[in-house]
């Protein structure tokens, strides 16, 4: 059986194919640019042509996307955006407007993707034609069984999304804060998870069999739960994952995330991050606080105190940053528990293996190796 198992972040996508007859080892895998970076590149390319830009598809991430729509419409070259498309750049469509961007119908739009100095530009954070196209270069073929991550701050038009989103982890780490309650089949999916949905519509119309499994999970507690598979995870554990475009810390116990906070990476450094992850687990790290600097937001449920935390899991590709704690009280205490996941030798799918593993919490009847794997880690 595969699995193909997508973490679509800010600056990569990060991509597993999982072969239940082979070593999770042996799963192939690809690490490349992000959809919102490929999107972004296009539009620069249209604005260095001074050609319009055309927007179609579906919602997605933004972020450097977003910036380079807006800085093509700073050099003066217009923009057109159906509507599903426009709700990437804001869940306001008269904010959308506001921006510059004018709103069209999909016959409006294919009319202006054949002008000569027009740019049609597919908005979709996951595309499972170009994954096809890729492997079908080394004769691979596409799975009917998918797991795909992308961050969803939630439909909230008349509020920051920030806010929303801790509104949003609030209430599923409240429900438990197990993996189980973070993953979703498509019909599982809430409606304020619009870009979730998104790409579970997306991927459902463009695989077109009746036989496709797929679940969807967030970037942030899909990274969580996959850092858990690591063997040096032992509980209490506190997971962060210092991603391109975000860093999340998360404290878990019993296999349940029971306090949480989200930054911006790029508004991050060694010593706020230690100072972070220390108030965490002690309980006093704030909501207003993290969101006040830029971040999303903190939430604590429950929190056991530093001196009985056993693990510091760092994942990311901006992981670095927590190598370079300058010199505090708590500095040894951090290095002595710190450990670099890489959870079956692979330290940027860390994403991808808590998809799996919450693929499988949807199928529990495929009961294959990589249940057996990871059993003693999730259950």
């Amino acid at each position: 059986m595969l699995i193909l198992a997508a973490d679509i972040g800010t600056g990569t996508q990060d991509i597993l194919l999982y072969d239940s007859e082979k070593e999770v080892e042996n799963s192939f895998i690809m690490v490349m640019p992000a959809p919102t970076q490929v999107i972004a590149e296009k539009v620069r390319k249209a604005t260095g042509e001074g050609k319009a830009v055309v927007l179609t598809g579906n919602i997605m991430g933004g972020g450097p996307s977003a910036f380079a729509i807006r800085a093509h419409l700073e050099a003066g070259f217009p923009v057109y955006a159906t509507e599903q498309a426009a709700l990437t750049i804001h869940d306001s469509i008269e904010k959308v407007k506001v921006f510059g961007i004018r709103i069209v119908s999909e016959e409006e739009a294919k009319k202006l993707e054949s002008e000569e100095n027009a740019l049609n530009i597919v908005m979709q954070d996951f595309d499972p034609e170009v994954i096809s196209s890729a492997f079908s270069i080394f004769e691979v073929r596409m799975p009917e069984n998918y797991a795909v991550a992308v961050q969803d701050h939630g439909n909230a038009p008349e509020k920051s999304n920030r806010v929303y989103r801790f509104e949003l982890f609030k209430e599923l780490i409240n429900r438990g804060g197990k993996l189980e309650n973070f993953i979703y089949r498509p019909e599982e999916i809430p409606e304020a998870f619009t870009r979730m949905k998104a790409q579970a519509d997306s991927l459902l119309k463009a695989v077109g069999s009746q036989e496709t499994r797929s679940v969807f999970m967030d970037t942030g507690p899909a990274a969580v739960f996959g850092a858990l598979a690591d063997p040096a995870a032992v509980q209490p554990s506190i997971v962060v994952n210092i991603g391109n475009g975000h860093t999340l810390g998360a404290l878990v116990l019993e296999n349940r995330i029971t306090a949480l906070f989200e930054h911006h990476s790029s508004l991050m450094n060694p010593e706020k991050l230690q100072d972070y992850i220390k108030r965490l687990v002690d309980g006093k790290l704030g909501f207003d606080e993290v969101f006040t600097d830029g971040g999303h937001g903190a939430y604590i449920k429950e929190a056991r105190g530093f001196e009985q935390v056993r693990s510091i899991m760092v994942t990311g590709p901006k992981r670095e940053m927590l190598e370079k704690l300058s010199d505090s009280e708590i500095r040894t205490e951090i290095l002595t528990k710190l450990h670099f996941a890489a959870p079956f030798g692979s330290m940027m799918l860390s994403g991808c293996f808590g998809l799996l593993a919450g693929f499988f919490e949807k199928y529990p009847e495929l009961s294959i190796k990589f249940i057996r794997t990871i059993n003693k880690t999730y259950k």
